[in-house]
């Protein structure tokens, strides 16, 4: 009996307000939707959030067991790829071979006709794998930083070794300060970046890349 009283209230009111309820019910829907929407755009952040930072973990996790798999260091793959081709290393870096899962050196070498070769090392006997001539467009720049130099790419590697294993050793040719760029990896996954001076081989710190994520974060 109650439960017909009510009904018949509610209908009542449903005729009399005309569109209000409907429009209240519609508001209603909407409030849900839009806070349903809000929590799924939160959600997602986080779990891009979680995702780049998964991502980060495994681009370490990756760079140190390159690192742990290399017998062959960095000044000794250098060493290969310039018997095999002559001129003057730029850089070296231990990277997967065409992201096929097998670690390599790739030595890019700048013969003396300023034709580039990135030169291809085994990290387990330093034996070279092959060649190929590369395009390169900063070949004037190239020569004018090394130009009075007296620290080799080899020779900064083996700078850079007491701070660690070195995945990489490249010119930093642009700028004012014109240096040799080292990473290095030590036990545990630690990377670290480093400059080494072409004149004196003095290794000091690389901040440029803390000073890029710090602008980064005030972005």
């Amino acid at each position: 009996m109650k439960r017909n009283i009510v009904i018949a209230a509610v209908t009542a009111a449903a005729l009399i307000g005309g569109g209000t309820a409907t429009a209240l019910a519609t508001t209603g829907d909407d409030q849900g939707s839009a806070r349903q929407a809000a929590n799924t755009r939160l959600s997602d952040d986080d779990g891009r959030d979680d995702q780049d930072g998964a991502d980060a973990r495994d681009d370490r996790d990756d760079d140190a067991a390159r690192a742990a798999s290399a017998d062959v260091t960095a000044s000794e793959a250098i060493a290969s790829a310039l018997k095999h081709t002559s001129g003057t290393a730029v850089s070296a870096e231990l990277d997967d071979e065409d992201d096929s899962g097998k670690v390599i050196w790739k030595v890019d070498v700048l013969s003396g006709d300023n034709s580039w070769h990135s030169v291809s090392v085994d990290p387990s006997n330093g034996k070279v794998l092959g060649s190929h001539a590369d395009d390169e467009d900063d070949t004037a720049q190239v020569r004018a930083a090394l130009k009075g130099s007296s620290v080799t790419a080899a020779e900064a590697a083996k700078a850079a070794a007491d701070k660690g294993t070195v995945t990489s050793v490249d010119l930093d040719e642009d700028g004012k300060n014109k240096s040799w760029e080292a990473e290095t990896h030590k036990s545990g996954g630690a990377e670290q970046d480093w400059k080494i001076d072409l004149g004196t081989g003095k290794v000091t710190a690389d901040h440029s890349d803390d000073q890029d994520d710090d602008s980064d974060d005030q972005d």
